[in-house]
């Protein structure tokens, strides 16, 4: 297959495009001249290449702008935080047009390697000691993915979900018909949950009804119908399609990218 050809899966859709260009920054016209700034459409699919592809920024092909060129923007917009900006407006859209349903939540979390190490990354238990990280993400009843927390892979799993429900709270904008107190949120957990602290926290701080298996039912009933909480790891499974993501070699600001792509692509704007 032609190279031309076989870049266009990896180019920046264009509803994700238009969505992020109202976000980025004006760049003043220096009127001395110099070197014309880049195109920010190539620019933003140079970006999205690396996250798909999870190669190195010098390794961005040559018919995009240079990787040192992209990692500069990448930079400059992760400081903006125009990514997360970008989420929030994906999940405003989706909110709109089709309706996050928070009846049912689900939370869970997952490992990713973290070989330079760096901010929020830690030894990770299960992988001999390797610097690592632990991504956790409350879904909706679909699996849209809500809100997001990094941490050290050593970060035990209760103090990284006080967390991701803070993150919840601030981030999640929830729609007028959906907060009233007669409509029940619940949260659905897995077996690594399963301690009488977690249910409290969930139910009183957060006001959620909470649903953890139990280890010994989680073995019960491992035949019968899949939980709720399935959702949410198929939406780890969606991240971890971005090979950027699964060996981090970047903070949280690529997967609020990833996430507004899945976000966007859920209700069918591009395939």
């Amino acid at each position: 297959m032609p190279a031309e050809h076989s870049f266009d899966r990896y180019r920046m859709p264009d509803a994700l495009w238009e969505n992020l260009w109202k976000l980025l920054p004006v760049y003043k016209v220096i009127p001395s001249g110099g070197t014309p700034r880049r195109n920010f459409r190539s620019i933003a699919d140079a970006i999205f290449y690396r996250l798909r592809t999870g190669c190195q920024w010098k390794a961005i092909p040559r018919s995009l702008p240079p990787g040192s060129t992209a990692h500069d923007y990448f930079k400059e917009w992760v400081r903006l935080g125009v990514f997360g900006q970008l989420w929030q407006l994906a999940l405003a859209h989706y909110d709109e047009l089709v309706g996050l349903d928070w009846r049912w939540q689900s939370v869970d979390a997952a490992m990713t390697k973290s070989p330079l190490g760096g901010e929020m990354t830690g030894k990770n238990p299960t992988d001999r000691g390797k610097q690592g990280t632990k991504r956790s993400i409350i879904a909706d009843a679909v699996g849209i993915p809500l809100c997001l927390v990094i941490s050290g892979a050593n970060t035990h799993d209760i103090h990284l979900l006080e967390g991701t429900l803070e993150d919840g709270l601030k981030r999640s904008p929830r729609s007028q018909s959906q907060t009233t107190p007669s409509r029940k949120e619940h949260l659905c957990l897995d077996k690594g949950y399963d301690s009488l602290r977690v249910r409290e926290m969930v139910s009183r701080m957060y006001g959620y009804v909470p649903h953890v298996r139990s280890r010994g039912e989680e073995r019960k009933q491992k035949h019968r119908r899949k939980a709720r909480r399935w959702v949410v790891e198929r939406t780890h499974g969606w991240l971890n399609r971005f090979r950027g993501l699964i060996i981090r070699w970047d903070k949280k600001s690529a997967n609020h990218l990833a996430c507004a792509y899945i976000t966007l692509k859920q209700y069918a704007v591009f395939g």
